[in-house]
């Protein structure tokens, strides 16, 4: 009798064990088939949003604020319904044009969120790819200057009407496209916004500004391990790329895991012809633009220092700042840099 309790316990114990075992892989399974789905959803949407950015001007943007499955959960945001409620807000803004310029690695498709909670203010967003993002099928090892990277962004101002200014916001790295947009279409920008972004001075290169995390441009054209050699690994570095979890440390410390997930299949090599390249910026030109900077105070690829130190050598009309923000406050505080663009808007 003795024995057969100890054989039935030993059974049950493997049972048990049997048990636990089957319930821990369907956890796992589970966990995988969770994350399979949500990089699905985020490759959906990256192709929706890449597609969608090839139409330029309002019609593009208008499409990506209609068709977002995140315009519905900002509908309901006391921001975007006081900004519908109030007409005096809309008759403040001389020009409610705004040119969003994505950083580096990035696309249009990073501003999803941004052309949601402008369009529900009754402004006017646009977004496109810079050449060799997004979904230009430009080779990035080809793009050698600030003036090809900037192609889109130069069209289009080219292509504006003499009598129309627009406000740009360019991101990180999209802050020189910024600056170089300045200094040769002073006349048809009303406001520039450098977000958390390389707002350089006469004579620097758009890669100084991230030197502190980064180290020299030398050094880092000989050293570092996310170089890409387009031309052979015997000819200078084309681009750079960092490594998923080096990006997500440095870009998406505060980010929402979906957004992350989409930058993740969305990300494109970076051209270091344009960050190498010393900008020539003029007093009469780029001195006579209205300049604001928005500092993101989490942010891991720029720090708050250095940030701080950028807007001492080189002062804008304005400074903003948004706490608890990593590098892309489009994704991780987006009705806070909203409510920012809207004050800066308003500014006579």
């Amino acid at each position: 009798m003795g024995n057969h309790f100890i054989c039935m316990s030993k059974r049950d114990t493997r049972e048990k064990t049997g048990s636990r075992s089957k319930r821990v892989g369907r956890s796992q399974r589970k966990l995988l088939a969770e994350e399979e789905m949500l990089h699905r959803q985020a490759l959906s949407m990256a192709i929706q949003q890449h597609q969608l950015s090839q139409r330029f001007e309002g019609s593009m943007s208008r499409r990506i604020g209609s068709t977002s499955s995140r315009r519905r959960t900002v509908v309901d945001d006391p921001l975007s319904i006081a900004a519908k409620q109030a007409p005096d807000f809309l008759e403040s803004i001389k020009f409610k044009k705004f040119i969003l310029i994505h950083g580096e690695g990035f696309g249009a498709w990073c501003w999803y969120k941004t052309i949601a909670l402008l369009e529900e203010a009754g402004l006017l967003p646009t977004a496109f790819d810079l050449t060799g993002s997004g979904i230009d099928l430009t080779d990035t090892n080809k793009i050698t200057t600030l003036a090809e990277y900037s192609k889109p962004l130069i069209d289009y101002l080219e292509n504006l009407p003499d009598d129309e200014k627009v406000i740009l916001v360019g991101h990180s790295g999209g802050g020189a496209c910024v600056s170089y947009a300045l200094e040769h279409f002073p006349q048809k920008i009303s406001k520039a916004i450098f977000l958390c972004a390389t707002m350089v001075s006469d004579g620097q290169k758009p890669f100084d500004v991230f030197a502190e995390e980064l180290g020299s441009a030398e050094h880092f054209m000989q050293e570092s391990p996310f170089l890409i050699h387009g031309d052979g690994k015997d000819k200078p570095p084309t681009g750079f790329m960092f490594e998923k979890q080096q990006m997500k440390g440095l870009y998406f410390n505060q980010s929402p895991t979906k957004d992350v997930a989409l930058a993740m299949v969305s990300m494109r090599p970076i051209p270091l012809g344009p960050i190498m390249e010393k900008l020539s910026l003029s007093p009469e030109k780029y001195g006579t633009g209205r300049r604001f900077f928005v500092q993101t105070l989490d942010d891991h690829a720029f720090s708050p220092d250095a940030q701080e130190k950028l807007v001492r050598e080189n002062p804008p009309e304005g400074v903003f700042k948004i706490k608890g923000s990593d590098h892309c406050p489009f994704f991780s505080k987006p009705q806070s840099l909203h409510k920012i663009l809207v004050e800066i808007a308003q500014i006579s």
